[in-house]
């Protein structure tokens, strides 16, 4: 669906950003962490991985992709050192079947796995989730009030206990 398409799907007015996530690198819980203190650690950090879980049909993953092209190398990386978990990340490294595992931070706190540290400067990005009304929403009014609470103190306090960032 193109964008025009999606943002004719919900009513008036734009939508709200209510968190943001950004991107990290995980290990097995126990395992030792990477360098990705810098552009260059990080490289160094995915070139040395015997195997690096992605899931590159979502959004993060997408991104994940793009800065997978801008740091390449060749002939040192190659995309058979990249894993497409069908379980997800977090449980492929948790399980040992990948040795790092790359996406939002706050997905990474997963039980059986720790999180290494976010990308670093220039390779991190923020994620935002955003909320909207749907012009073929039954109860509008109602769909207001929970957008509104997603902007509540009670409810970014939550987010951000979770790992994301408020709004």
């Amino acid at each position: 669906m193109e964008n025009a398409q999606a943002r004719a799907r919900f009513a008036a007015g734009p939508p709200v950003r209510v968190a943001r996530s950004i991107f990290g690198v995980a290990v097995k819980a126990g395992a030792s962490k990477p360098d990705i203190s810098t552009p260059e650690a990080f490289k160094a950090a995915m070139l040395k991985a015997k195997s690096v879980a992605v899931l590159p049909g979502s959004a993060a993953g997408a991104y994940i992709t793009k800065l997978f092209e801008r740091l390449a190398s060749p002939p040192r990386w190659t995309p058979s050192r990249s894993s497409r978990p069908p379980a997800g990340v977090p449980q492929t490294v948790a399980k040992g079947d990948a040795e790092l595992g790359l996406f939002l931070a706050n997905v990474l706190t997963a039980p059986g796995v720790e999180l290494a540290g976010p990308f670093p400067g220039e390779l991190q990005y923020e994620l935002a989730f955003t909320a909207a009304l749907s012009t073929t929403t039954k109860e509008p009014a109602a769909a207001q009030t929970f957008i509104d609470f997603l902007q509540s103190p009670a409810a970014q306090a939550t987010f951000t206990a979770k790992g994301l960032k408020a709004g």
